[in-house]
């Protein structure tokens, strides 16, 4: 008996979604400890600086994180 099974790729899209939003965090490489999540880029980036001229610690761990959406191509 043999079976046969046909298979349609289709083409899908992912994008930014602007309404999800972006936020940034920023950890220390040498202590672990973090900014926190932070809704603007600047926050992250003064928690760093803060934190080298308490520690001289100056090794960061930068994330961005964005939503997306995929969509289907018809």
């Amino acid at each position: 008996m043999s079976t046969r099974a046909g298979y349609r790729f289709v083409d899908h899209t992912i994008r930014h979604v602007p309404e999800g939003g972006v936020i940034y965090e920023a950890f220390c490489v040498t202590c672990d400890e973090e900014s926190g999540v932070q809704e603007v880029q600047e926050a992250a980036q003064d928690w760093c600086l803060r934190h080298t001229g308490q520690t001289l610690h100056d090794l960061f761990r930068r994330v961005v994180t964005d939503h997306a959406r995929v969509t289907r191509e018809d």
